[in-house]
């Protein structure tokens, strides 16, 4: 395989909301929320109507991306084997991701998460992980790790204990790793860890400019460049309107983004992101035209609803 993925395997449910919604639930626009009681979801779900439900979670997203690219990949995620568990599963095998894991009856149902998106086509998450933030070394294929060239990871499946575990056992069986950072809330809960994993076990490391930012305390760009350029490994950084940048020590590519797009929902602009990057990195490209590739199908996925091509 080109590419493993391990991540939360989420159900996305795409709701449009109005900006009152997101200030009557004390939501933070833009972030995600995780939500840990099932009721409150429920409660927040009733009075919305789903646009669309689809196979998600952010590497899960990107690995379709790769998939679409005529590229041989795989997952690995944590879901019960209940409805949306099997949707899910089959939901990847549509897009012919092979899907290394095999489901049971769980004590939690499989994950679930709210999309809203405001009238400015800004996209607002509240998760209930359910049983996908469980995941625990034991879910891990480690044959399946060591046939692919390079393990995405996500920042949205790291946690102390048994998901921490589960990144250890594919961090140390790997050929390659990959790993968003996912979401600034990500970022400030687990700075620490974080920080480690970008400075010595992590090859690639996609971020936006508001999560390495936060991640190193940065008073401006040019301190996440110098900080950048002491790694000496791949650093990915997206910066909205501003374009992307990667830098790999004193290699420097930037590019802008393209104008005048129709943009119906931000959903999914990282995650295809990366696998556009990820595309042209696996299959050698220049690092220009990575940073080409994963614009391109960033430029596509906001163009439409929801996270999938």
């Amino acid at each position: 395989m080109k590419v493993l993925g391990i991540g939360n395997a989420i159900v996305d449910l795409i709701c449009k909301v109005d900006e009152e919604f997101i200030n009557k639930n004390n939501l933070t626009k833009g972030n995600m929320k995780l939500i840990f009681d099932k009721i409150e979801f429920k409660n927040l779900l009733s009075n919305l109507k789903i646009e669309k439900t689809v196979s998600g979670g952010s590497v899960a997203n990107s690995i379709v991306g790769l998939s679409q690219e005529g590229n041989e990949v795989g997952f690995i995620g944590k879901v019960s084997d209940d409805d949306l568990g099997k949707k899910y599963e089959t939901g990847l095998q549509q897009e012919n991701v092979s899907f290394f894991y095999s489901k049971k009856k769980e004590d939690l149902p499989t994950g679930t998460c709210l999309i809203l998106v405001t009238p400015d086509s800004e996209r607002t998450m509240c998760t209930y992980l359910g049983t996908a933030g469980k995941i625990n070394q034991n879910d891990i294929n480690v044959d399946a790790i060591k046939k692919s060239e390079l393990v995405f990871l996500e920042g949205y499946l790291w946690d102390e204990g048994d998901p921490k575990k589960a990144f250890d056992k594919a961090i140390i069986n790997a050929n390659k790793v990959a790993m968003s950072l996912s979401d600034k809330f990500c970022v400030d809960r687990h700075k620490s860890h974080f920080l480690e994993l970008v400075k010595n076990k992590l090859d690639i490391t996609f971020a936006n400019e508001e999560e390495i930012t936060s991640l190193i305390n940065a008073k401006d760009f040019n301190e996440v460049i110098t900080f950048a350029k002491s790694l000496n490994k791949l650093l990915v950084i997206t910066r909205g309107e501003k374009g992307a940048i990667s830098i790999n020590g004193n290699q420097i590519k930037e590019i802008g983004v393209q104008k005048n797009l129709k943009i119906l929902d931000l959903t999914g602009a990282g995650d295809l992101f990366a696998a556009g990057y990820l595309h042209g990195y696996i299959n050698k490209f220049s690092q220009e035209d990575c940073l080409k590739k994963g614009t391109k199908m960033s430029s596509e996925i906001i163009q439409q609803i929801g996270a999938r091509l």
